[in-house]
């Protein structure tokens, strides 16, 4: 599966479709709301999908964001945050951001390839940077961020059987949204909506 995903992802530019990905999910009309949201300028930010590489195959690493922070409390995401400056590049900082919120040596991780951008409803542009992470790697979760560290098995989120379409009404619009349970976990929002970019350019189906 390794080198499977390094072939899909050599080379590949991440493109700026948070746009086009945002109208394609609303049902109905596009709320002059929304529209003047996706004009308005956005901070960038990178999230690692990390791919751990266990015994019984790769395992995603995702945390449980803590519950006091501003942005998307107690939510299941990805680490990662914004870009520090306007030099700091998207695997830089995704790289960074897992040292900080789970212990992560950035020489334990190998980077695959970046996915496209993903917009958020608090103003990112966020780029899902694919690395795969040692084996010995064991998260220490930082409690400022992050209120736990789990892993879902790789071949669990390639399942399209596992992902369900639920509908949300935000900006004056109803959005067409994924969403996946693992455990007591429930992934949805642009977790979910990276997870599937990611599977539909790994999986052939």
């Amino acid at each position: 599966m390794r080198a499977l995903i390094e072939q899909r992802l050599a080379g590949r530019q991440p493109l700026d479709t948070s746009r086009e990905r945002m109208l394609a999910n609303v049902v109905g009309a596009v709320s002059a709301e929304l529209l003047a949201l996706m004009d308005q300028s956005t901070r960038q930010a990178a999230v690692l999908l990390g791919l751990i590489e266990r015994a019984d195959g790769l395992h995603l690493l995702l945390t449980e964001r803590a519950t006091h922070l501003t942005h998307h409390p107690g939510q299941i995401s990805f680490p990662g945050g914004r870009l520090s400056d306007r030099h700091e590049g998207p695997v830089d900082a995704a790289l960074r951001e897992a040292r900080e919120e789970v212990g992560l040596d950035p020489r334990d991780v190998s980077v695959a390839g970046c996915l496209d951008l993903h917009a958020t409803g608090t103003g990112f542009s966020v780029t899902p940077v694919v690395g795969f992470i040692a084996g010995s790697f064991e998260p220490e979760a930082d409690p400022a961020e992050v209120s736990e560290a789990f892993e879902v098995p790789l071949d669990f989120v390639f399942d399209k059987a596992n992902f369900r379409v639920s509908y949300r009404e935000r900006f004056g619009s109803r959005f067409r949204v994924y969403e996946l349970d693992y455990g007591r976990h429930r992934i949805w929002g642009a977790t979910a909506s990276m997870l599937m970019t990611f599977r539909n350019i790994i999986c052939d189906d």
